[in-house]
């Protein structure tokens, strides 16, 4: 039961995140094919450093620009 009620909250944040992402953008056709393109770039570097990721590719892409939609700051940092 535990696991469940964290998933579907874990879900409602991605899809939280994910709205604001588009809401945001002036294209949507445009941030749709951006977090494709992160996520498949994403993919191809765990792939190659064999890492088995516990996040799908797409969820990760969208957490990540959600993050540096909200918290400019941390591109800084990197």
């Amino acid at each position: 039961m535990l696991k469940r009620s964290k998933f579907e909250t874990t879900q409602s944040q991605i899809m939280h995140r994910a709205e604001e992402l588009i809401s945001a953008a002036s294209n949507r056709y445009r941030i749709t094919v951006q977090v494709a393109n992160r996520a498949k770039r994403r993919r191809y570097e765990d792939f190659e450093n064999n890492e088995d990721a516990m996040m799908k590719p797409v969820l990760r892409a969208i957490i990540e620009m959600s993050d540096e939609m909200t918290q400019p700051e941390i591109i800084g940092e990197l």
